[in-house]
């Protein structure tokens, strides 16, 4: 288990973390999300001790990470991939951290096998592509055996196959009732791994949520009907609360205020013909954009620059 207690981390005038309070629980995937420079990062690096807190606590299986005597086998962390010298194999990478931490070879050549790095563990960092130094970090964060798993953006470079891999090992991880957080910029990846979600902006929690409530609560919800005979759907299924929306001229309306199943009920009931009933909810990426929008400290613009900007526009005629 991870516990963030009013955890604050100030580099000079600039406050990265701002009294975040969260606990990620085993058993489950839990995704970490939130806009760049949110302070996403900067809660990891506290968390395992790269950096010290201005004030708060953050404790791993009860107790601050350096004060384990081999943190390796409590937590087993991925936060920049490529901090591996380019001289090392991966064997040679793994053997040095396994001999830190009392870890057999044996584990070493599971964990090789495990990233599916066999072919290549002999091989130098320095010539390995984004997506096998992403192996290499799972493997060293899972060298330990860790009952922790915490990774920073774990898909980043992975091929298809790659990317399914990580969602299996991650889900399976849990399923042994290991804690597992994962930071990702990939919501449709995050919606399809995580179960539970922590949400920071600014270094403030936003939310702490499962994925189910939290696209359920930031969805505007109704259900999209297509039928034979809008106008009858309309007398029939209109009341106190409920509202109902349509273009003109269509078959198709938008309820607010019954329930999908209710709706198919009444259509039945008079007969009414229905070629579509689709409880609507936002995506993952919906729901957490209407939530940080005005936590995003970086904004761009959708328009490309022009080669000569004080040139006048031409006519396409």
């Amino acid at each position: 288990m991870i516990e963030v207690r009013q955890l604050v981390k100030k580099y000079g005038t600039k406050t990265a973390v701002d009294g975040l309070e969260f606990t990620v629980q085993p058993g489950v995937v839990t995704g970490f999300l939130g806009p760049n420079g949110a302070g996403k990062s900067t809660t990891m690096r506290l968390i395992v001790g790269l950096d010290a807190p201005t004030r708060g606590t953050a404790l791993v299986n009860g107790r601050p990470y350096v004060q384990h005597s081999a943190p390796l086998r409590e937590v087993g962390t991925l936060l920049e991939a490529k901090s591996v010298h380019p001289g090392r194999t991966a064997y040679g990478h793994l053997r040095a951290l396994a001999l830190t931490h009392g870890i057999s070879m044996r584990r070493v050549e599971k964990v090789i096998e495990l990233a599916g790095l066999t072919a290549v563990a002999r091989k130098r960092v320095g010539g390995f592509s984004l997506g096998m130094g992403q192996r290499l970090g799972v493997a060293a964060a899972l060298l330990g055996d860790p009952q922790i798993i915490m990774l920073d953006e774990p898909v980043n470079g992975l091929d298809p196959e790659g990317v399914l891999w990580i969602r299996n090992l991650l889900t399976g991880l849990a399923g042994q009732g290991r804690t597992v957080l994962m930071s990702s910029h990939l919501m449709g990846e995050v919606a399809q791994t995580a179960t539970n979600l922590i949400i920071i902006g600014r270094g403030r929690l936003l939310a702490d949520t499962t994925v189910e409530r939290f696209i359920a609560e930031q969805s505007a919800g109704g259900v999209k009907v297509a039928c034979s005979d809008p106008e009858r759907l309309y007398a029939a299924v209109i009341r106190p609360g409920v509202t109902v929306t349509g273009t003109p001229g269509s078959q198709e309306l938008h309820v607010q205020g019954v329930a999908a199943r209710t709706i198919g009920e009444i259509a039945a009931a008079h007969h009414i013909v229905l070629y579509e009933l689709t409880p609507q909810t936002a995506s993952l990426e919906e729901a957490f954009m209407s939530l940080t929008g005005e936590s995003v400290e970086y904004h761009g613009t959708t328009t490309a620059p022009s080669a000569n900007p004080g040139a006048p526009m031409r006519s396409m005629a």
